[in-house]
């Protein structure tokens, strides 16, 4: 064998030396890497590597209770609920029990509450039966039932938590409405008005055939008393309908004084809805009647 040759295996022998050593680098095929170390996949622990007992901590308040760190220990198996290992849960809780020793003591009551009743199951299933004996209830069977109702319940909550929730997903949105004067002021009157409203009084008046009678004379303030008891009850009242035709001129003219003083002596307001429309006279502060509210 010459030189050339010999340097041709040494190479070959170094290239199949480096892809053995390529092939055990590299992660075997299902294994995958948890960490990256200096750009190096690391798919195991270190064996000289050091992990201090207080390094890691579990916090139990993520569970809501015993029975929800138990659901979650035979999940995390995928197992089903009623061929749970009870040897094989028990140890695990232990180990979350152990870490426990910061927790609040009444949180850790339920959770030794717990490990109590799982030991009493544990014992129970090593000790031996007699061959006499009846069968007995399988001691998981309590458990069992209470992780059961615990597990539709969790699954209930659930369903119900996607539900879209008030000030969690979404707001109501509100805007203030403007302030409103629902009450419409009554339009003034005009003087002119009353006047035509007069005039056409002293015009029925004129037509109006009576026998001539001798009265009584007529008083202004009496008439206001009259007005104001006619308005008492706080209606509105046409403004021809106050007078008395019957009464004649002087009757019609005693009244419409009588209604200007009442206005200037503001117990009653004259009220017109449009323009040129019928005049009304109601009374000042004055309650209005049933039949006038209906």
């Amino acid at each position: 064998m010459n030189n050339s040759e010999i340097v041709d295996a040494e190479s070959d022998q170094r290239a199949a030396e480096g892809a053995d050593g390529d092939v055990n680098a590299r992660p075997q095929q299902g294994e995958m890497p948890f960490a990256m170390v200096y750009g190096k996949q690391m798919t195991q622990l270190p064996k000289d590597l050091y992990i201090p007992p207080e390094a890691l901590e579990v916090f139990l308040e993520a569970f809501e209770g015993p029975l929800d760190l138990l659901l979650y220990l035979i999940k995390r198996q995928n197992i089903d609920i009623l061929e749970i290992n009870v040897a094989e849960i028990t140890r695990q809780y232990m180990i979350y029990i152990d870490m426990m020793e910061f927790m609040t003591f009444e949180l850790a009551a339920e959770y030794l509450l717990m490990a109590a009743m799982l030991a009493e199951i544990k014992s129970r299933m090593l000790l031996p039966r007699q061959k006499n004996e009846e069968e007995e209830e399988d001691p998981r069977a309590e458990l069992i039932r209470r992780l059961q109702e615990y597990e539709r319940f969790k699954k209930v909550a659930e369903d119900l938590d996607t539900i879209p929730r008030l000030d969690r997903d979404f707001h109501l949105a509100s805007a203030k409405a403007p302030d409103i004067n629902s009450q419409r002021p009554h339009p003034d009157v005009d003087l002119r008005h009353v006047l035509l409203a007069l005039a056409d009084v002293l015009k029925r008046a004129d037509m109006y055939q009576s026998h001539q009678v001798h009265l009584e004379p007529l008083s202004t303030r009496e008439r206001m008393g009259q007005v104001l008891e006619r308005l008492q009850h706080g209606q509105f009242v046409p403004f021809v309908a106050l007078f008395r035709l019957s009464e004649g001129r002087a009757g019609v003219v005693v009244t419409f004084l009588a209604i200007m003083e009442l206005i200037k002596e503001s117990l009653v307001e004259l009220v017109q809805s449009e323009t040129f429309g019928p005049i009304h006279v109601k009374a000042r502060n004055a309650e209005p009647s049933d039949e006038q509210s209906e």
